[in-house]
């Protein structure tokens, strides 16, 4: 029946939501999320073995894997203990064919203030240029910390839709979006072709925006069930 419905093979599972199934059994897991019918999964934490082991057995369950989410501060911040450089991690990518490489996070210092936005857009275009010589995408997901206004009112997400290089792309999620205090549907229309991925998921109805702290909980819902 699904399979008439249009982008449905499209349509794939951020591994991450089910980070607390994966530490416990990580094969039964994917079997899991392959037999609801998922064509194709988002690993995170790559290139951890976790991560490595993930794509495999994904691949194995006739599933895809185009992104996954990586250790983003082998670009930030390679001089930290035990990161690996960023073009090993590059070049991991490459080999298990990933075209989709996604920084997930970003540390307070990295996101202080908009010169620690700006000096962080210049980082990710170096390495969005890297990536693409690798014929990877590189590209950033949000929260909503980065829409929270700094100064004379402009945000961290301006500074990256400003300075981002036509390399650098945007995994929209939009519930963080709607938590940041924006309507997520004008941002899908104004970065347009410049999104590489959409996140989907609800919020919870009569939750407060923006909220730049912790959400509770409950405050994530089902897609259909919230706002």
């Amino acid at each position: 029946r699904s399979s008439n419905i249009p982008y449905i093979g499209e349509i794939g599972l951020q591994l991450y939501t089910l980070r607390k199934a994966i530490a416990k059994d990580l094969p039964k897991t994917l079997e899991e999320v392959a037999k609801a019918g998922y064509k194709q999964v988002e690993p995170y934490g790559f290139p951890s073995p976790q991560a490595i082991e993930m794509i495999k057995r994904a691949k194995d369950l006739g599933m895809k894997v185009n992104s996954s989410h990586f250790t983003w501060d082998s670009l930030l911040n390679p001089q930290k203990k035990g990161m690996r450089p960023f073009a090993e991690v590059l070049e991991k990518a490459h080999n298990l064919n990933l075209t989709d490489l996604v920084v997930p996070y970003l540390h307070n210092e990295d996101r202080k203030d908009l010169p620690a936005y700006q000096r962080t857009a210049e980082k990710l275009n170096q390495g969005a240029e890297q990536a693409a010589e690798a014929g990877i995408r590189l590209a950033y997901h949000n929260h909503a910390f980065e829409f929270k206004p700094m100064h004379k009112g402009k945000t961290g997400y301006d500074v990256f839709v400003e300075s981002f290089s036509p390399d650098m792309s945007f995994e929209v999620d939009v519930f963080w979006v709607k938590v940041g205090g924006v309507d997520p549907v004008s941002m899908i229309g104004k970065l347009g072709p410049r999104i590489s991925q959409l996140h989907l998921k609800d919020l919870k109805k009569g939750t407060p925006c923006p909220n730049y702290g912790k959400l509770e909980k409950d405050a994530f819902d089902e897609i259909g069930d919230g706002m």
